[in-house]
């Protein structure tokens, strides 16, 4: 596979915007201030600013001596894995996640670009999660895929990747946002979730440089992207401390919907939902509960009803043009064998056999030892 080649003024927007990612220990609240203030090259370029503001020497390094080389790398690697850089001020980055409180400067990505400015739910939950959790947020992400919701998840075991089956049902693109370089799949097992993904116009997330390894605080870090990303976040089976739980914090400091589903009092997975609902969260225990706090879910639903309706009003007509059917004439309410049938219609046997089976699925005509009978 050919490594996809880039404008010269891409590229340099991706190597100042991954120079200012690599500056340390210095919040990104803090680096975006800088960049409205100064531009993102001049920070780079002018040396008058940066020993004016109060930096450590070490940030004071990662702007005046970036590390162009290992810059130049990063970018090779992720061009090299099929994947794509996205920064902060480009028109296909998560117009939600900008709103965050701290938003990735940088995203790697897998798949299809523009999954990323649709309309995203999250849906979450347990890595041990029961046989009926894992078939409920199956289920329930089939059905939100089907109302036009983007599902998105974490890729990690039980409830994810539920999620992301259940959306691939839908036949519907769903986005995993992983902690882990883009270059990596965690857990391992995933691989083919991961293919399939890709396969069906899905997108994979990450903020991680290419090559890094999963660790235990990129998780967290992971789960504020995943609310970020989303107008809400469904819990399916969690416990009181859980990675869930984190996303739901994140979701309800994001200012995004949080929904939970209840279980059973003695299952230790539902506690954590039953938390989130005593908190706030909207219990749910039908599609209907999620459509109607979520706009753009509620005017997808209004536009299925009435693709329901036309629909149904082409299968009535449909029934009706077979009710007019001539050949029905031909069949009696008493045995009618298809020779009499042929011979009554005036039509070759073979015509005959194929729209008295047409009849049949109608629930028009019985097809009986000895020929057919008329039923309606």
């Amino acid at each position: 596979m050919k490594t996809p080649k880039l404008s010269s003024q891409q590229r340099e927007n991706f190597r100042y915007w991954l120079a200012l990612k690599l500056v340390p220990r210095l919040s990104v609240q803090k680096k975006l201030e800088l960049v409205a203030l100064y531009g993102l090259v001049k920070l780079f370029s002018d040396l008058t600013i940066i020993e004016n503001i109060g930096l450590t020497s070490g940030q004071v390094q990662g702007f005046t001596n970036p590390n162009w080389q290992k810059i130049d790398s990063i970018i090779e690697q992720t061009l090299g894995n099929d994947a794509k850089i996205v920064t902060i001020d480009d028109a296909n980055y998560p117009p939600l996640l900008k709103q965050i409180y701290d938003p990735p400067l940088v995203l790697f990505i897998k798949g299809n670009i523009e999954n990323l400015v649709k309309n995203q739910l999250a849906l979450v939950g347990s890595r041990s999660a029961s046989i009926q959790g894992r078939e409920t947020a199956e289920h329930f992400a089939q059905e939100l895929a089907e109302y036009g919701a983007v599902i998105t998840s974490g890729l990690a075991l039980g409830i994810d990747a539920a999620a992301h089956r259940g959306a691939l049902t839908a036949n519907a693109p769903t986005v995993a946002v992983i902690a882990t370089g883009i270059d990596k799949v965690y857990p391992s097992r995933h691989k083919v979730l991961v293919q399939k993904i890709l396969t069906a116009g899905g997108t994979i997330v990450s903020e991680f440089l290419p090559g890094t390894p999963p660790k235990v605080g990129h998780f967290p870090k992971r789960n504020r992207i995943i609310s970020g990303m989303s107008y809400g976040v469904l819990v399916i089976e969690a416990e009181l401390k859980s990675g869930s739980l984190i996303t739901a914090r994140s979701a309800l400091e994001q200012n995004r919907e949080v929904f939970a589903v209840p279980g059973s009092i003695y299952h230790q997975n539902a506690l954590g939902c039953h938390w989130l609902i005593k908190q706030g969260a909207k219990l749910v225990d039908q599609i209907a509960d999620i459509v109607e706090e979520l706009e753009f879910l509620a005017e997808n639903s209004l536009n299925l009803s009435r693709n329901k309706e036309i629909e149904k009003e082409s299968k009535k007509s449909c029934v009706q043009s077979l009710c007019n059917d001539p050949l029905l004439a031909s069949v009696g309410y008493e045995i009618t064998p298809v020779d009499i049938v042929v011979s009554r219609s005036k039509l070759p046997t073979d015509v005959v056999l194929t729209r008295l089976t047409m009849l049949e699925l109608r629930g028009l005509v019985s097809a009986v030892p000895g020929g057919y009978l008329k039923i309606k």
